[in-house]
């Protein structure tokens, strides 16, 4: 395997010399990027999959919305549609994609959800729509150098910190390091409740070797909330993780964090792993139920993610569930550091950019 690793080397050198090229074009104005007169926050990363995007922007929609008219966009990976959609009451994960139609089924009284693989035309059809829009909020779009952002945050996982990372194939990231030279802040996601400052030091030291002068970074962790019902016909419409007896179901980049955490309070008796964004089949649940029921173990239930959970809301799989204790795992994001200087930065950034457009 290391040889096999080792072979691919070559493919990243070549990789990361197009993925250059085509950022200098961008730089030097050879291909152009668009800044819109509405504000735009981008959310994203350097590294394929699995930073913790969608729980970030759902943390700045929760902080944003009392102030500003928010839309949110997002190339709705696995959704069976094309081109531009604006979630309504007839949208699923199937029409708009799994982590849009979990903004849509929490704020989709109070904000406004689209889908479009090119956010250039993405945006002005949010501002058709709902002209009132003050802030888009763009998710995953870092490479994405079509749209000039007003604001652009860069998540980097905990374990996996881009500054220690490789171009594809060889490695993880998207494009070299030193993209992160675009980014007006840093997020360091996914951090263990007790991260001694000596350690955040030591990482941001290394982050800002890649970043502008004086680019603030940011450490956040993942706080879980306690598990919901899936459907309305579960016994109870909460469950508890203590010294419960779980069967995990995840379809998302990374499950490791996910688990190695549910494990500090619960026993996880088995794990069906799916790939991220994965479409569920009914012989998909099937499989899942029989997995479950040969489990031993009192008082055992089906846990999936909120990413997940979006995917199962039909009357099949409801149906299908009907006998099944199941639920899903509400996911938030905290600040172990600097959170007033963040919501600091992006509020007055979006006050700037409005300011200057009228």
């Amino acid at each position: 395997m290391h040889l096999f690793k080792l072979l691919l080397f070559p493919f990243s050198i070549l990789y990361d010399f197009i993925t250059r090229f085509r950022n200098h074009l961008y730089d030097i104005g050879n291909k152009p990027s668009v800044r819109f007169d509405v504000p735009v926050v981008n959310v994203g990363n350097i590294t394929v999959g699995g930073t913790g995007k969608t729980p970030h922007i759902e943390y700045l929609i929760r902080n944003l919305k009392s102030d500003f008219k928010l839309g949110t966009l997002s190339r709705g990976y696995g959704r069976k549609t094309k081109g531009l959609v604006i979630a309504d009451h007839e949208a699923n994960a199937k029409k708009i994609g799994d982590e849009p139609f979990q903004f849509y089924s929490k704020f989709g009284d109070e904000i406004t959800v689209a889908v479009c693989e090119e956010r250039i035309i993405g945006i002005p059809a949010i501002l058709s729509e709902a002209p009132e829009t003050e802030v888009v909020l763009l998710d995953d779009a870092f490479q994405h150098r079509k749209v000039k952002p007003q604001l652009n945050i860069l998540l980097t996982d905990y374990k996996r910190l881009f500054t220690k990372d490789f171009v594809l194939p060889f490695g993880r990231l998207r494009e070299s390091r030193y993209g992160a030279k675009r980014a007006d802040c840093v997020i360091v996601s996914k951090c263990p409740e007790d991260l001694e400052e000596r350690e955040k030091n030591q990482i941001e030291e290394e982050i800002i070797h890649y970043t502008k002068p004086e680019t603030p970074v940011f450490f956040t962790k993942i706080s879980y909330g306690v598990p919901k019902a899936v459907f309305d016909n579960n016994s109870s419409s909460e469950a508890s993780l203590q010294k419960a007896n779980l069967f995990l179901v995840t379809g998302i980049a990374n499950s490791q964090y996910l688990t190695s955490e549910l494990e500090k309070e619960a026993v996880v008796l088995g794990h069906k792993e799916f790939p991220d964004h994965h479409e569920y089949a009914l012989s998909d649940a099937e499989k899942i139920i029989a997995a479950f029921q040969k489990l031993s173990g009192r008082e055992k239930y089906i846990l999936t993610t909120e990413k997940d959970a979006v995917k199962f809301r039909s009357p099949e799989f409801q149906e299908l569930f009907r006998n099944i204790p199941f639920y899903y795992l509400p996911i938030e994001v905290s600040f172990q550091n600097g959170e007033s200087d963040f919501l600091a930065i992006v509020k007055n950034k979006i006050r700037e950019a409005n300011r200057n457009n009228k």
